[in-house]
C-alpha cells in the first residue's frame, strides 16, 4: 500500500513537472538585450575614434599641424571628449602617430595611453600609461585591445591594435608594411568586421642610402592583408600627403584599392576625416 501511494505521488509530481515545463516553453521569450552600437570616426591621417556608448577609444590621433604642415590635405579633427571613459592606443612613437598634443586633449585628466611594451613610454610621467605585451588582451572598460605584430619602415618598434567592443572586432594597422604575421593574426583573431589599413605605399629618402622600396602597404598589399586576415572590409587610412620633402606616395590610391579589392571580394568603405562608420548592433 505504501509503495503504491509513493508511486502515485511520484507520477503526480512527474506529470506536474511536465505541465510546468510545457507552460514555460509556451511563454514568449524576452528579447535579448542589444549590444551597444560600435561607431568609428575617421580622423586626420591614420587616426580613428571608436565610440561605444559613453566610452571613447582613439587610435593614432593627430592634431599637431607642424607634423606635416601644408603637405597634409586632411583637416585636423578635434578629439575632445565630454564624458565617459577614454583611452588612446598608439601604434608606434613617430610624431604622426603618437602626437602629445592630440593625446593630451583626448585623455583629459583621467584617461589612459596604451603603448607596446617593447616601445616603452614616450612621455615619461605626463600621461597615465599602460605598456602592453604582444598578444595579451587589455581590458579597457567595454573595449578589449590586443597588440599584435607590425613592421615599421624604419625598423622601429611598431604594433597593430585589435579592438573588440559591442560584439564587433576591428584591427588598426598604423603605417605598417607587408610582413609575415598576417596569417597568424588571421588564425588567432579573425575574422574582422573592418581593417583600418594604410594604403599610400610611401617611399622616403630620409634614410641613406635610399632603398627605393615601399615602406608602407600599397593598395595591393593592403587587400592581400585583408584577405589573409579575414577582414570583411577595408577602411583606408594613412594617405593624402603631397609635397613633403623626401616623401612620395603612390598616385590614385583610393581608385587602385577599390579596383583590386573588388577583384578579391573585399569590401571598401572610404571615409573622409570627420565621417563616421557604424555597425548594426549584434543581438
Amino acid at each position: 500500500m505504501a509503495r503504491t501511494m509513493r508511486e502515485r505521488l511520484s507520477r503526480r509530481d512527474f506529470l506536474g513537472g511536465l505541465a510546468a515545463a510545457a507552460a514555460l516553453s509556451a511563454m514568449p521569450l524576452a528579447p535579448a538585450a542589444a549590444s551597444p552600437t560600435l561607431r568609428a570616426q575617421r580622423l586626420a591621417w591614420a587616426g580613428v575614434r571608436l565610440q561605444l556608448d559613453t566610452a571613447t577609444l582613439f587610435l593614432d590621433p593627430l592634431l599637431n599641424p607642424d607634423v606635416w604642415g601644408a603637405a597634409l590635405e586632411d583637416p585636423l579633427i578635434p578629439v575632445s571628449v565630454d564624458k565617459g571613459d577614454r583611452y588612446v592606443l598608439a601604434t608606434h612613437r613617430h610624431p604622426d602617430h603618437c602626437d602629445p598634443v592630440a593625446i593630451r586633449q583626448a585623455l583629459g585628466a583621467n584617461g589612459t595611453l596604451l603603448m607596446a611594451a617593447s616601445a616603452g613610454s614616450p612621455f615619461g610621467g605626463d600621461f597615465r600609461t599602460r605598456l602592453a605585451p604582444l598578444y595579451e588582451p587589455q581590458v579597457l572598460g567595454d573595449f578589449t585591445a590586443t597588440a599584435v605584430p607590425a613592421a615599421d619602415g624604419y625598423g622601429d618598434v611598431q604594433v597593430s591594435w585589435i579592438v573588440s567592443g559591442g560584439g564587433r572586432r576591428i584591427i588598426h594597422c598604423g603605417d605598417t608594411l607587408w610582413h609575415g604575421a598576417w596569417w597568424q593574426i588571421g588564425r588567432q583573431y579573425g575574422p574582422f568586421d573592418a581593417a583600418f589599413l594604410p594604403i599610400n605605399g610611401a617611399k622616403f629618402a630620409w634614410r641613406k642610402p635610399v632603398s627605393d622600396i615601399h615602406a608602407v602597404l600599397t593598395p595591393e598589399e593592403a587587400v592581400a592583408a585583408a584577405v589573409v586576415m579575414g577582414a570583411r572590409q577595408i577602411v583606408p587610412i594613412h594617405y593624402g600627403v603631397d609635397g613633403a620633402e623626401g616623401y612620395q606616395e603612390l598616385p590614385d590610391v583610393e581608385a587602385s584599392l577599390t579596383r583590386i579589392a573588388a577583384k578579391r571580394g573585399v569590401g571598401v568603405e572610404i571615409r573622409r576625416p570627420g565621417e563616421w562608420l557604424e555597425w548594426t548592433p549584434n543581438r
